[in-house]
């Protein structure tokens, strides 16, 4: 692997046909297809699926993909290799019709006029994991992968902030061999296959070969007699932890948090991966959110929204306000009540917005009917429909 994380054989997989989108699609397009993808093949939620084994495999092809075309630079670069790589075009190497093997290692060699930068080396040289006129002869170090999960949490912890216990599972060093792949106690000597270079040269298709990471070493550059009991010689392991994870006041349903560090160990000596934890809110009852405000129904009579009022409200967490209600409130009004609503970063609260809702009764006794039919009657001239029936003639 690279520096900037490219790979050499990725000039030979398709990662858009891995996110299913097409090779013009947006940041935002691939973004949305990797979340989908990853969502559905997680560890975590397939492993009780009869097809996890395939699932998991999906997910790694997936997070691959996206760490690669979900970079603009290395997006870049990988569009570059596949279109020179896939068919040979712009590589003649010994004039019409000739049909032999080209390294590109040896056309990596050569600099230029005057033994100068530029030409291949550049376009190529952290593609195939070395530079113009160097063979790299350490395998470099890897960054782990990135993971996600899923984290529920209250209505009101998600106001508040909350500390919570993700248990996540993800390939990590084999603690038997240390990530050696050899049986502890014995002695490991150079891989015959790549002569210890962690590398062969495959061909990529038409004119083209390359190197690929070693199938007998795996790019490890040494080998064991006998390979690990546990891990069978890959030097990998599936492991699981309990991390807690801060997640900060004020939280949204779908938000996705980026855990920096906390995803998957990463191989000789690399960086961890990142861990994004997709936040679920379960509702209230009696609350909804509106970006910083909290929002609340909140019924009344008809004889209160007529004659004006003084309604207790409930606040999250707090003393419950007086709301005053003016005479001839109609139904669906909302009143602002400062300061009860979502903390914010600046240190204040958004606000509670209450919403009237008249009710209507269903049963009336018999002093109730009356005197609303005696209101009826007190209000029988008031043209309400009035104004339907002046525009319908218009």
């Amino acid at each position: 692997m690279s520096d900037n994380g490219i790979r050499s054989d990725w000039a030979t997989k398709d990662f858009y046909a891995v996110l299913g989108v097409g090779k013009s699609a947006s940041a935002d397009e691939i973004k949305k297809a990797y979340r989908k993808l990853a969502r559905a093949n997680h560890p975590d939620a397939v492993k009780d699926a009869p097809d996890a084994a395939a699932k998991h495999e999906k997910f790694k092809q997936v997070a691959e993909a996206y760490d690669v075309i979900g970079d603009a630079d290395k997006r870049k670069k990988y569009d570059q290799a596949r279109e020179m790589f896939a068919s040979g075009r712009g590589f003649p190497a010994g004039g019409a019709g000739y049909s032999g093997t080209v390294n590109l290692e040896d056309l990596l060699r050569e600099r230029g006029a005057g033994g100068g930068g530029g030409g291949f080396g550049d376009l190529f040289g952290d593609f195939l994991g070395f530079g113009a006129g160097q063979r790299r002869s350490q395998p470099r170090a890897a960054r782990g992968t990135d993971l996600e999960t899923t984290a529920t949490i209250g209505f009101g912890e998600a106001l508040e902030g909350v500390t919570v216990s993700l248990r996540i599972a993800a390939d990590a060093a084999c603690g038997t061999c240390s990530g050696t792949g050899g049986k502890p106690g014995t002695s490991p000597h150079r891989c015959q296959t790549c002569e210890g270079t962690g590398f062969v040269v495959a061909s990529v298709g038409g004119a083209f070969s390359m190197n690929e990471t070693c199938p007998a070493c795996g790019g490890r550059q040494l080998v064991y007699d006998e390979a690990c009991p546990t891990c069978h010689g890959s030097g990998r392991s599936r492991s699981a932890r309990t991390i807690q994870a801060k997640l900060p006041a004020g939280v949204k349903d779908g938000q996705r948090i980026r855990l920096r560090g906390k995803g998957a160990p990463g191989e000789r000596g690399g960086p961890a991966g990142d861990l994004y934890v997709a936040i679920k809110v379960t509702p209230d009852r009696v609350f909804g959110r509106k970006g910083e405000d909290l929002t609340i129904d909140v019924p009344v009579s008809f004889a209160e929204a007529a004659l004006g009022a003084q309604v207790r409200v409930p606040t999250l967490g707090g003393a419950a306000v007086t709301l005053k209600i003016p005479a001839g409130t109609p139904n669906g009004r909302t009143f602002r009540v400062r300061g009860k609503g979502v903390p914010r970063k600046d240190g204040g609260n958004g606000d509670l917005l209450a919403t009237v809702e008249v009710q209507v009764p269903a049963h009336l006794n018999d002093e109730a009917r009356a005197a609303l039919e005696a209101y009826a009657a007190a209000t029988a001239d008031a043209p309400l429909r009035a104004g339907l029936f002046e525009q319908t003639e218009a």
